[in-house]
């Protein structure tokens, strides 16, 4: 059974479609990675599935159960099958790392205070910042606060583990650093969707590759289909263009 079924999802703004009718399911351990043009809405489907965005239409189910919105309960429960990754960090600026990473199981009660301290630095330890627990977030680099904030995503052991853009705030050599995170949670048989601009990134730790355009999923494959045999016209121009960057 798929951990993640997604199917015909819609979401407008206004009168804009910004979602036209998504549809793909993920299976536990894969890596899924979306790729696509700004405005395809990438980030918007992350959105939905993490109920930061109620979708107009179409359904959610993790595990086989139908993810619904209808109150406030339910939407603070479904988003505790999802882990998300914000491009721009979003750590809390008044705790410490330690503190950043612990504060959503606090606020759960998921375990006593000394087990979810130590929960809390054994995934700092997982993404290599363990001698930065007592650090704020101000004293660490854009690479350090991306990894704690995917320690923080951790915490409370999402099924699935979301990353919208995560190293498009970095510079290069900082972006080497979370990749680097991200493919060895891959190896721990993390569940995982990646909405990235590193292509190259995308082939190498993806078991399936989406390329999204004006809302709809224009094509979706394995690494080798996408990259090296596109069908669409569409994603061979956005190929060629994002090869032209560089």
């Amino acid at each position: 059974m798929a951990v993640l079924e997604v199917k015909n999802l819609k979401k407008n703004f206004g009168s804009t479609d910004v979602l036209r009718g998504v549809s793909f399911s993920l299976e536990k351990g894969q890596v899924l990675t979306i790729i696509g043009s700004s405005g395809s809405g990438k980030t918007t489907l992350l959105r939905c599935l993490n109920f930061l965005e109620t979708p107009d239409a179409g359904e959610i189910l993790v595990n086989g159960k139908l993810l619904t919105s209808k109150n406030e309960d339910d939407i603070r429960q479904n988003r505790l099958h999802f882990g998300l990754v914000f491009q721009n960090f979003n750590l809390f600026p008044q705790y410490t790392v330690l503190e950043n990473v612990s504060l959503a199981p606090t606020l759960l009660k998921t375990g006593s205070a000394g087990q979810i301290r130590q929960q809390a630095l054994g995934l700092l330890e997982r993404v290599g910042l363990s001698q930065k627990a007592n650090a704020y977030p101000y004293q660490l680099s854009g690479g350090q606060q991306q990894r704690v904030a995917i320690a923080r995503a951790l915490a409370l052991n999402p099924e699935v583990l979301c990353f919208d853009e995560p190293t498009s705030a970095l510079d290069p050599e900082l972006t080497g650093e979370v990749l680097r995170v991200i493919r060895g949670l891959k190896d721990r048989g993390n569940t995982m969707i990646v909405v990235t601009h590193e292509m190259e990134f995308a082939k190498s730790v993806s078991d399936v590759v989406i390329y999204m355009a004006e809302g709809v999923i224009e094509e979706i494959g394995t690494p080798e289909q996408v990259f090296d045999n596109p069908r669409s016209e569409k994603l061979r121009a956005f190929l060629h263009g994002v090869q032209e960057q560089f």
